[in-house]
């Protein structure tokens, strides 16, 4: 029996959730969506300012919505890495508060291992499994041979993929966050403008920078002569690609591991295309694939608590004097 408090802090979403042997009490999640489009993007001290407003309000209400008492909290789980550095500070000094004031572990949580285990409110996981991680800040495909086994066999080189939806976005006048007014408005466009299909090599590395650049380039370059821009039809040009990289290197990683399951794992993964590209390639294939619900997507506590649950049957604590760390590798978790 354990009852576990997760905060997540890592970008954007103030989020702590509650839970008991598996069993998700609360999850409350304050974003910080609204204040950003004004810039664009995400405005790190502004992100953290906003995370020490709203903490105590989120604790509040995961609290009562669980009808559980801080004595009651078994152990403490946080958000180390990677992330934006003020932000994750917000959510550790919490965490380590609530540590100390109640004589209880503290358990370090990295943010897209939570992605990945934020599966298992699906469906348990399958090993070896190939969790395929995109986000705003991660592109990177994981190779796990068993449970909290985490080998990087692929990753960008620059760019993650949700950035690059962003800044196209951007070049494009359209609201942020950019996957979504993307995804949108590409099923009403056709592939029509021609773009780079970046890094031809055998491996199973990303590159979104060359991509982004050429979007940004093209555009110029209309404009420069006159020609109107065919938003749809450009969404539709630069989501084929940028998806079909995904789907590329997934064969080739089929082809080069042993695999019984796939899941999609960080806010990417809530793109209607890709999602319909997974299904149409792995459905009826012998290989199971978890699509993950929309709300558990996004950055969310939730996922921290199913992996702190994971971290704190194996005994994996932190010492009080932990720091964070916006450039924690997963398959370097247990190193602190």
């Amino acid at each position: 029996m354990s009852m576990i408090l997760a905060i997540e802090s890592s970008c954007d979403e103030t989020s702590i959730a509650i839970i008991k042997d598996g069993e998700l009490l609360s999850n409350v999640v304050a974003t910080q969506i609204e204040m950003h489009q004004k810039y664009g993007g995400v405005m790190p001290e502004l992100a953290s300012r906003l995370h020490c407003e709203n903490v105590i309000f989120v604790l509040d209400e995961a609290l009562n919505k669980a009808n559980v008492k801080l004595e009651d909290i078994d152990a403490f789980a946080f958000t180390r890495g990677p992330g934006l550095i003020g932000a994750l500070h917000v959510g550790m000094q919490v965490a380590k508060t609530l540590a100390m004031l109640y004589k209880k572990p503290l358990i370090p949580v990295h943010h897209l291992a939570g992605h990945i285990y934020a599966n298992e409110y699906v469906k348990p996981l399958q090993f070896p499994l190939l969790s395929i991680i995109v986000s705003g800040g991660n592109t990177e495909f994981v190779y796990m041979k068993k449970d909290m086994d985490f080998e990087i066999i692929g990753e960008t080189k620059d760019d993650a993929i949700g950035e690059c939806f962003d800044k196209v976005a951007r070049t494009l006048g359209l609201p942020y966050p950019g996957g979504i007014p993307i995804d949108k408005l590409s099923k009403e466009g056709e592939h029509t403008y021609k773009l780079p299909f970046p890094l031809h090599d055998d491996s199973l590395n990303f590159s979104y920078s060359g991509l982004k650049t050429a979007v940004i380039n093209l555009v110029n370059n209309e404009k420069q002569k006159g020609n109107e821009i065919r938003v749809a039809d450009l969404c539709k040009s630069f989501q084929d690609v940028a998806v079909g990289m995904i789907m590329d290197r997934l064969e080739r990683a089929l082809k080069l591991y042993d695999i019984k399951q796939v899941v999609l794992a960080g806010g990417v993964s809530a793109n209607s295309y890709l999602r319909s590209e997974m299904h149409r390639r792995l459905d009826n294939s012998g290989i199971d694939l978890i699509v993950p619900p929309i709300w558990c997507t996004t950055d969310n506590a939730a996922m921290i608590a199913r992996l702190g649950e994971h971290l704190f049957k194996m005994g994996i604590t932190a010492p009080i004097d932990i720091s964070s760390d916006p450039n924690w590798r997963i398959d370097k978790y247990k190193e602190f």
